[in-house]
């Protein structure tokens, strides 16, 4: 016989398992949510259901009902297994098309959970008010998975809090009302694959008014000035804003802490009462005096408790802070190395250890752990904002973060670090540049550092100061899912938009750090995440992001080194390793990770270029080290990593490192000279001084002004790959038919890493659609999206296509990816290059297949990620402005020629790296006659120095090849590309002997 048939009911249950929670008896009967035994399906909205989502592909649980002999209730549980990277879990949502459920009358929600002991948190998150349960508001808690087998898990709706890191609608009135709720969900574990079992989810218990009040505080740090007077403001609130109905009693008192009692305060007790009918909201205030004296000394603090009656009492008590002062590290007049060496000689392993650590903001386990582990520095992964997503809420959640470091005995301020890889992306209504694949098709070194500048001022202006980027890879292989993330296949032109750096910190030398307008660059990912092979990566379902890179010694330093050397020279602050590992042929070393490798890391970066700033990890990167934690610790930092990227690991992080330092498997010179780069950068930002937002610059983010260097940016980003008959630009008499996925799509042109990780389609920020762009110009234009509308009577049609969103190795062709147009997208550009004379635009990261098409389409246009301004494509479309683009990749012929690049010996794209037509410029007349005059000229530049002509004089000779060029060959294309690789090293003169050799190649194709 089935046990569970004997479990009829929760009273029985109760009786024969004694951990079970007792009942009071006026309680109300329990209220089941979910009983997993069918009555729920697995589903999404608008129908009642349980789904399951993730960061990736690989993030979601699998879940099913399975019969247990031993369920709690009934005869099945929820189970499921999971391996989750990013984020994950599973959901109930209740039936969108239904009123929502009242769960006022009961004290909270349990439910049974079938224990691993394993010690992993596992949230659980209600969803309150709103539209419905995707709409809502979430509210949050928690649970420890250390226990084994089942146990009955009760939550009070008084431990749910307001969740910070996201809300699907940027909240709703951040009360908890319970009368409107949508459902639960489940956060699993992340990092190491499991399994779990639940079941019986029901409200339980009577609602206790005195319960529904709590009381906080306006902070849980307050510094103050040796001297100072604290003020400590005291809140009662309520579930729904009632007045209390009964009093709430606040004692308060101080001691305990560093400070002492009569020497550096004058203590204080006593007791705050809000009586019976006091309106939610009212406050009072404590007042903590501090005394002066006339020495030096670090912060002291000074802790207030709170014992709290009728109410639930703060999360943690408060506590003031007497500022550290008088100590020479705090005299902005000293020189930064003088002022980091008197910091370095005062701290102490464990503090210096903290330095080293780096944690996602969302996964600090409480905002405390910033004090409790003296923590360097906080980062926003892709998507990790805060509710609202608004340049206000951003500097607030990061001086909430900064005040927390004030609470540190030495008051060392965190760096806050985001992924600003084209504009601040991860804030709604940022000014969204072109990704830098775009931005390289410019060559424009000056356009690229304004983009910079306008990255730096936004970012800033919300309190970050510090940027992971730009990407100095050199992207070899257009399979790779981050090839949108290069300027370029060609390191010398990666090398001469390397601009961008002054653009994001200023001058070289550091000294314009510490402007409200810039921010701390990183050069990434060091060395080689450009040229890994193709099934070489061994992530998940990768197949070349974070593989293998396999280079001869002299192709390492005139690849994928070479642009590391400018970017130290033009000062960058901090390098990324790459994820990927490093292969040189010869050196018996076999495939290594960057993570690990001292000779490239310490040797070549700090040691022969002498970079000086630091190098940070990339997210969990060391993870991917072979050997235990200890080792891949060890590893890393003995490579010369300085700070290391440890999302959710940072306690064990910071306490495996102080016992390898303690073991002297790790020398503490090692982590001096860490702390001392880390203390330097943060100096120079001027971040012990100001560590708080300077919110001055707020009004300029997705200003006008930034948004025109966007627009020139996109503009000058627009490469005209074929114009026969010279249908672009358009004329304002023609009727104009617009069709394809990606014409009125802001999230396709914006594309991954734009306000979260992967990006994703559809009207996620502020900004202007190509489409909209062209309805501006001419706002009689048909547009159809799926070219179903009829096509008759147009002049001219424009298809825009190509790729939906994606970021690093999840977007790797092979990996759900490929190169090739959709199939809606094909059938939109035969249906109008069929009835009218067409213009293909492909939004896209990379080259995309166009194949045979070409031959059907009049103009063909790459437009890459334009970002937000989409009036920068209608201002070449319509002439505003004239191509001037070029190609910064090969663009291929088919998959099967991959990798190709520039200087290859065979090659034989369908257009060649530096190719692109332009508009509303003559075309220098002349043969090879012009060609060789042009390339005397050009040498006569190169002598001189005259740089500005020698590149004028190249352009003309690639214009006139060019227009020369019909059929493209590969003894064309060689030349031409490797004309374009001539030119930004410089050599004008070959430039032109190059061009003058494609010139005879097109003609003999003619």
């Amino acid at each position: 016989m089935r046990r569970t048939a004997l479990l009829a009911s929760a009273t029985l249950l109760a009786a024969l398992l004694p951990w079970a929670s007792a009942t009071a008896a006026d309680d109300p009967a329990p209220v089941s949510v979910d009983r997993f035994e069918g009555e729920v399906p697995f589903g999404g909205q608008p129908a009642e259901g349980i789904f399951t989502w993730g960061g990736d592909a690989d993030d979601p649980p699998a879940l099913r009902l399975a019969d247990r002999a031993d369920a709690p209730e009934g005869d099945k549980v929820l189970t499921g297994t999971y391996d989750i990277s990013g984020y994950g879990g599973f959901t109930h949502d209740f039936a969108a098309d239904e009123p929502a459920h009242d769960w006022s009358a009961h004290r909270g929600i349990r439910f049974w959970w079938e224990g691993r002991g394993t010690g992993a948190k596992i949230a659980f998150e209600l969803k309150d008010g709103g539209a419905h349960g995707e709409a809502s508001e979430l509210w949050t808690t928690s649970f420890t998975d250390d226990f084994s087998g089942w146990k009955q898990i009760e939550i009070p709706f008084t431990d749910f809090t307001y969740r910070t890191d996201y809300q699907p609608v940027g909240g709703i009135d951040q009360v908890l009302g319970l009368t409107a709720m949508w459902g639960y969900a489940v956060t699993l574990p992340v990092g190491t694959p499991g399994d779990f079992a639940m079941d019986a989810v029901e409200l339980y218990g009577k609602a206790d008014q005195s319960l529904r009040a709590s009381v906080t505080t306006d902070a849980a740090v307050y510094p103050v000035t040796e001297g100072g007077t604290a003020k400590v403001r005291v809140t009662v609130a309520t579930t729904g804003a009632v007045p209390v109905d009964e009093p709430v009693t606040v004692a308060y008192e101080t001691g305990g802490g560093s400070a002492g009692s009569g020497s550096d305060y004058t203590p204080v007790s006593g007791t705050l009462t809000f009586p019976a009918g006091t309106a939610s909201g009212a406050s009072r205030t404590i007042e903590v005096p501090t005394l002066k004296d006339r020495t030096g000394e670090t912060a002291e603090t000074i802790p207030l408790r709170l014992t709290v009656t009728g109410a639930k009492a703060p999360a943690e008590n408060p506590s003031v802070v007497v500022d550290a002062h008088g100590l020479p590290y705090l005299d902005e007049r000293l020189p930064v190395r003088k002022r980091v060496a008197d910091l370095l000689s005062r701290m102490t392993l464990a503090e210096k250890a903290g330095q080293m650590t780096q944690a996602e903001r969302g996964a600090l386990t409480a905002a405390g752990d910033i004090a409790a582990y003296d923590l360097g520095s906080l980062l926003s992964g892709g998507g990790s904002t805060p509710t609202p997503n608004t340049p206000e809420a951003w500097a607030k959640m990061i001086d909430t973060f900064q005040l927390r470091a004030q609470a540190t005995r030495l008051q060392i301020p965190l760096i806050y670090g985001v992924d600003a890889v084209h504009g601040h992306n991860n804030l709604v209504g940022a000014t969204v540049l072109p990704h830098n694949i775009g931005l390289g098709a410019t060559r424009d070194p000056d356009l690229v550092r304004r983009t910079g500048r306008v990255t730096a001022a936004e970012t800033r202006a919300t309190g970050v100061p510090w940027t992971f980027a730009p990407c100095l890879c050199v992207a070899r292989d257009e399979r790779w899912g981050r090839t949108y993330e290069s300027f370029g296949e060609d390191p010398a032109l990666v090398e001469s938009l390397e601009t961008v750096i002054q653009g994001l910190q200023g001058r070289a030398d550091g000294a314009d750090l510490d402007r409200s307008d810039t921010v701390l660059a990183t050069a990434k990912h060091f060395v080689g995440d450009g040229g890994t092979a193709y099934g070489s990566s061994t992530t998940g379902t990768y197949t070349l992001d974070q593989g293998v890179t396999e280079v001869t010694r002299q192709e390492l330093e005139a690849v994928h080194l070479a642009p590391y050397q400018d970017a130290v020279d033009r000062g960058v602050g901090t390098v990324m390793p790459s994820y990927s590992s490093l292969d040189i042929i010869g050196d018996d070393q076999g495939p290594v990770k960057m993570h690990a490798r001292a000779d490239m890391i310490n040797g070549v970066l700090k040691d022969r270029m002498g970079f000086e700033g630091f190098v940070v990890s990339d997210w969990q990167a060391i993870d991917q080290l072979p050997g235990d934690y200890a080792s891949d610790v060890r590893t890393s930092v003995n490579a010369g990593l300085d700070m290391i990227m440890v999302p959710y690991v940072y306690k064990t992080f910071h306490t495996t490192l102080v016992d390898e330092v303690e073991a002297g498997r790790i020398s503490e010179r090692r982590i001096d000279d860490a702390v001392s780069r880390i203390l330097t950068q943060k100096f120079r930002l001027g971040l012990f001084e100001q560590p708080y937002a300077d919110t001055s610059g707020i009004a300029e983010i997705g200003s006008a002004a930034h948004r025109a260097v966007a627009r020139e940016a996109v503009a000058e980003s627009q490469v005209l790959l074929k114009n026969a008959g010279g249908v672009l630009p358009l004329k304002k008499s023609q009727k104009v038919y617009v069709a394809g996925s990606n014409a009125d799509d802001i999230g396709n042109q914006t594309g991954g890493w734009t306000i979260t990780w992967q990006g994703s389609s559809g009207d996620i920020t502020p900004g202007t659609t190509v489409l909209e762009a062209m309805r501006a110009a001419d706002p009689d234009l048909t547009y159809s999206k799926d070219a179903s509308a009829p096509t008759a009577g147009h002049d001219v049609g424009v298809v825009v296509v190509g790729e939906t969103p994606y970021a690093e190795g999840v977007g790797d062709v092979g990996n759900g990816h490929d190169l090739e147009l959709s199939a809606a997208d094909r059938a939109a550009v035969d249906t109008v290059c069929a009835a009218m004379k067409c213009v293909v635009l492909i939004v896209s990261g990379r080259p995309q297949l166009v194949g045979d098409r070409l031959d059907a389409v009049d103009a063909l246009v790459a437009s890459w990620l334009p970002g937000t301004e989409g009036d920068g494509v209608a201002d070449v479309l319509y002439g505003r402005r004239p191509f001037t683009g070029q190609l910064p990749v090969t663009w291929p012929r088919s998959e099967a020629q991959l990798p190709i690049n520039v200087g290859d010996t065979a090659y034989d794209p369908q257009f060649p790296y530096g190719w692109g037509l332009t508009t509303l410029t003559e075309v220098p007349k002349g043969g090879e006659g012009t060609l060789r005059t042009l390339a005397a000229a050009a040498r006569a530049a190169e002598r001189t120095g005259a740089d500005s002509a020698g590149r004028a004089l190249v352009t003309k000779a690639r214009l006139i090849v060019q227009q020369r060029a019909g059929r493209m060959t590969a003894a064309v294309a060689g030349p031409f590309a490797d004309a374009d690789h001539l030119l930004l090293t410089g050599r004008y003169g070959e430039a032109v002997g190059k061009l003058t050799e494609a010139y005879r190649e097109a003609q003999k194709a003619q």
